[in-house]
């Protein structure tokens, strides 16, 4: 072989492994392209598919946004429930008596009920942007200043201002979640909506015991300062600045608005206090309910005649969301009524403090976590009307579970009952959300937004208020009724007196003050039990009202613009 056959050799060996190379990078850049190739199809078929349904694709700062927003309504309503298990040691502190110490959560329920209808129109007056804001800023600040408050003067002003820039995020959540999403994507904003709606309440009085109990009590209000601070910065980031639109301040319907705030704000008053100091037996609850008859009414007319209102009740002519509203007004009244109930005849009638009270409404809460992210699923497989008919029929069932109460029914019977109306109020609050605002048009989402969410609130002030003057007439009523029957001269009775006597006795008691220890006994025991049936009587009643609520479900019909298994 010659040297040029060597070197022809040589040259084309070496050549080989850089052709293979070559060829490689190409056929890796060939992949690269195929793949982006493919995704870029994969985009437009989606970009296609939400055309085709009429969906603009929701992107991620949108998403931030919604969760902010439903970061905001949590931090507003647990602050409704979280000061309940701290209120005796915020008396202790401000030197309240517990009729002063009632209004440490009355002024925020009042300013709350109050702006939540004024809500959709100041956000159009001031911006949507600038005015959640500035609402967030001033209710983190007025947290602070009720943990700081030295007295019951500054602590009723700091929670009614709390409460004003609270009620604020709980409507426009629900409205940012109605203008973020399209239909399709809107039961899963509703489901964190919904957490945000439900989880707080079950929990609130929980945290605020054991917040309280290892901390002390300012700190359930400074507790608001990390949420609220990272809510200010995804609004003051992601949220597109609106421009503000101040004329409606000028020529607003100021008639209408001072008429519905003080109608509403003298209801909410009634409600809270009425038990309290015993109803129209009072002339202040009387007075005030007069003035809130009359100035509701005239909010009612001022807003139907006026050209341009500060809130559209004509969304009430709306069939769903009418029957929606009724249904939502039941939900409030099963929601928060059974958080006042609960701990009272635990507490009452069980001894339990605090910490034991919350392990037990803990379980009204938890299984929501897990059930709320299903209900958007089941929403593409079945009819709205149908997942709310079974919620409202597990919410009934698990009050029905409560009746009857016996001395054994303590703080672990409660939980089967409990977890059974945890799972299913989510399949209520979504999709009974969806259907009320569906076809409803995009300029009065704001205002219906405002009024569904006041008819929960209201619903949970007449169902605390109801539920409290149930429990004292109930109480009485049974007491009386059993007196009936304990006659002093019976066999029975004698003999169960002779036995409680002799053993008194035994202790060294004298004849005379065991005689009137043993007739304390057995009234205490009557009182006892006619608590057990009072107690009965109350979740019956939540039965009842939940039942209503299945019948304003029935009239409800299938909205045709609301997501369908198709439009997924």
């Amino acid at each position: 072989m010659t040297a040029d056959s060597d070197e022809e050799i040589s040259n084309s060996g070496a050549g080989a492994p850089l052709d293979a190379t070559t060829n490689g990078a190409g056929i890796g850049a060939e992949l690269r392209e195929q793949q982006q190739q493919q995704q870029q199809q994969q985009q437009q078929q989606q970009q296609q598919q939400q055309q085709h349904n009429g969906e603009p694709p929701v992107s991620q700062r949108d998403w931030i946004i919604v969760l902010g927003a439903c970061l905001g309504a949590f931090m507003a309503i647990l602050d409704i429930q979280i000061t309940n298990s701290s209120l005796a040691d915020i008396q202790g502190t401000l030197g309240a008596t517990i009729d002063e110490g009632s209004w440490i959560s009355n002024s925020y329920l009042i300013a709350e009920i109050i702006v939540i209808p004024l809500s959709a129109w100041l956000a159009r007056a001031f911006g949507q942007k600038q005015f959640l804001l500035a609402s967030t800023i001033l209710f983190v600040i007025s947290s602070c200043l009720c943990g700081l408050a030295k007295d019951l003067t500054a602590m009723i002003i700091f929670r009614a201002a709390q409460g004003f820039t609270g009620g604020v995020l709980i409507p426009l959540a629900m409205h940012i979640i109605l203008q973020k999403l399209p239909p399709s994507k809107q039961p899963i904003g509703m489901a964190l909506f919904g957490i945000s709606a439900t989880f707080a309440p079950a929990i609130g009085p929980s945290l605020g015991g054991w917040i309280t109990d290892n901390y002390g009590w300012p700190f359930v209000f400074y507790l608001n300062i990390i949420p609220g601070t990272f809510l200010i910065a995804i609004l003051g980031t992601f949220l597109e600045k609106t421009k503000s639109q101040l004329h409606l301040l000028r020529n607003g319907d100021w008639a209408g608005i001072i008429c519905m705030a003080v109608g509403l704000g003298c209801l909410e008053t009634v409600l809270e206090e009425g038990n309290r100091k015993d109803w129209f037996g009072s002339d202040f609850i009387l007075r005030l309910a007069v003035i809130a008859v009359v100035c509701l009414t005239a909010a009612v007319i001022i807003e139907l005649k006026v050209k341009n209102p500060f809130v559209d009740l004509r969304v009430f002519t709306k069939r769903n969301f009418f029957f929606a509203s009724i249904a939502n007004l039941t939900v409030g009244a099963g929601l928060y009524g059974p958080t006042y109930v609960l701990p009272v005849y635990l507490s009452q009638v069980h001894g339990y403090n605090a910490a034991q009270i919350g392990q037990v409404m803990i379980w009204f809460g938890i299984p929501q976590l897990f059930v709320n992210p299903l209900v958007p699923i089941l929403l593409k497989k079945f009819d709205p009307r149908i997942l709310i008919f079974f919620g409202t029929s597990l919410f009934v069932i698990g009050f029905a579970l409560n009746v009857p109460l016996n001395p054994n029914f303590s703080g672990p019977q409660f939980i089967i009952p409990q977890v059974v109306r945890a799972i299913g109020l989510p399949f209520i609050f979504i999709p009974l959300s969806g259907l009320a605002t569906a076809g409803i048009e995009p300029a009065k989402l704001g205002s219906a937004s405002a009024l569904y969410n006041m008819t929960r609130n209201l619903g949970g002030s007449f169902g605390i208020a109801g539920i409290g003057t149930l429990l004292t007439i109930r109480e009485k009523f049974h007491s009386h009724h059993i007196g009936e029957f304990v006659n002093i001269y019976s066999l029975a009775f004698q003999e169960r007196l002779d036995y409680i006597v002799h053993g008194l006795r035994a202790r060294g008691i004298s004849s005379h003050a065991a005689e009137q220890q043993a007739l304390a006994i057995i009234d205490g025991t009557i009182r006892k039990q006619a608590n057990f049936m009072a107690f009965s009587d109350c979740y019956f009643v939540f039965a009842f009202v939940l039942g209503i609520g299945c019948l304003a479900v029935l009239c409800l019909e299938k909205s045709k613009s609301a997501p369908s298994a198709e439009m997924h």
